[in-house]
């Protein structure tokens, strides 16, 4: 079985409206989200075996925020091609993890990360920032994982009660 855990970035700054979309970092919201949301994973006792992450610096920083309020001692992957992406690259990237992983953190942005959701299980809701879906998939290898073996497992989010 695998598990993939899709997370949008934090909220990010709008302050500075002349800064290129890539470096916009978390304003004051994202960074109070982002730690809080990594301590109800940690709560669950969720630990991935990996986690990939946009390279563009409101990812980059949620990423880093979680993998060290959880406890996440191996190098997070930050990789541009998961920037400005398309669903079906960004689900190539995924089934490429390697078979010794079984649970992964994908951290990205929209609209993209709701695309690769309602693709995988029709999930139509929009994931707002710092929302975090979990998704169980009942197969042995990423390679063979798809809307036929996916499960919802839950959703998660900053305003959540």
């Amino acid at each position: 079985m695998k598990r993939l855990y899709i997370i949008r970035h934090a909220k990010s700054s709008w302050s500075d409206m002349g800064i290129d979309d890539f470096d916009r970092g978390l304003n004051k919201r994202g960074r109070l989200d982002a730690p809080m949301m990594a301590l109800r994973l940690k709560d669950r006792g969720v630990i991935p075996d990996v986690i990939l992450s946009s390279s563009a610096k409101r990812a980059k920083k949620t990423a880093k925020i979680i993998a060290d309020v959880i406890g996440f001692s191996k190098k997070v992957k930050f990789e541009d091609s998961l920037y400005d992406v398309l669903p079906s690259k960004l689900h190539s990237k995924i089934k490429k993890i390697k078979n010794k992983h079984n649970t992964a953190f994908v951290i990205g942005h929209n609209p993209e990360l709701n695309m690769l959701a309602s693709d995988y299980i029709g999930f139509n809701e929009n994931i707002v920032t710092c929302g975090i879906l979990e998704i169980e998939f009942e197969c042995d290898k990423w390679g063979e994982i798809g809307s036929e073996n996916a499960k919802f497992v839950s959703y998660d989010y900053p305003k959540k009660s």
